[in-house]
């Protein structure tokens, strides 16, 4: 018998716990549209703090020696308003492999509610030709304890 629990069906709404990696950002008065709730592009910068801090924890450091990860697609769901002040929780987790590249999910929460999900693939670039490259095994093998815990 197993005791993990079945995975939500798919498009569920998330939850924090889903995401193994997670950091805390401010809502700043800056982030406001004319509307008076966060602009849509701030979510994306969202994405990118859980993103670059999950890729700069000591321990997991994706730095390559004469390889570098550039953004190449990126998607955002809307789903709930952000409005200031306060916090949001960013959740980070690795969702899938490619020969080249790895796609993370994001997702942010206030108080526990999913305001927006997305996700971000990354492509292993060679410094010297600019051109993608297979991502190295070490790399792979780093990022899997990163997996999505609903997945």
């Amino acid at each position: 018998m197993n005791d993990q629990p079945a995975p939500p069906p798919k498009g569920a709404i998330p939850v924090l716990d889903d995401y193994p990696h997670r950091v805390t950002d401010i809502i700043r008065f800056a982030d406001l549209d004319p509307q008076g709730h966060v602009n849509n592009a701030i979510i994306a910068t969202y994405f990118e703090t859980g993103r670059v801090a999950m890729f700069r924890l000591p321990d997991l450091t994706i730095g390559v020696p004469g390889v570098t990860f550039v953004l190449v697609h990126t998607e955002i769901n809307y789903l709930k308003e952000l409005r200031w002040p306060g916090t949001v929780d960013v959740g980070t987790a690795l969702a899938r492999f490619g020969q080249s590249s790895f796609t993370l999910d994001h997702a942010v929460f206030k108080e526990g509610v999913c305001a927006a999900t997305g996700s971000a693939t990354m492509v292993a670039i060679d410094k010297a030709s600019r051109r993608a490259r297979p991502l190295p095994e070490e790399l792979i093998a780093k990022l899997s304890r990163w997996k999505r815990r609903d997945a």
